[in-house]
């Protein structure tokens, strides 16, 4: 009996581990997506050292609330808005940074 109790808390701790990581794919994505655009960015040489440490600063910032959100498993519609809506002014903001300088 204590072994079939043990084999289920363990299959729930690995559920739960599991569950919280595809909570957000959309958001994940997205994020990676971003990521990728500053390295690129940061290859090409649109972006300066500054601009590639605000835009990593900003990146931090919506890892820690996704962080936060997922900390009781549970993403609420409301904590989904709040991290799309630092998504979209991140992407924004990876949008102008690369591309305000002036072409001689």
């Amino acid at each position: 009996m204590k072994k079939i109790i043990a084999i289920l808390i363990i299959l729930g701790v690995s559920y739960t581990a599991i569950s919280a990581q595809t909570v957000t794919p959309r958001i994940n994505k997205t994020q990676k997506k971003q990521q990728l655009r500053v390295h690129q960015g940061i290859k090409s040489g649109e972006l300066t050292r500054g601009e590639v440490r605000k835009l990593e600063n900003q990146q931090k910032a919506i890892q820690r609330d996704k962080r936060i959100a997922k900390a009781d498993e549970v993403v609420t519609p409301g904590e989904r808005k709040q991290i799309r809506k630092e998504q979209n002014r991140a992407s924004n903001n990876i949008y102008i940074k690369k591309h305000n300088r002036i072409k001689q």
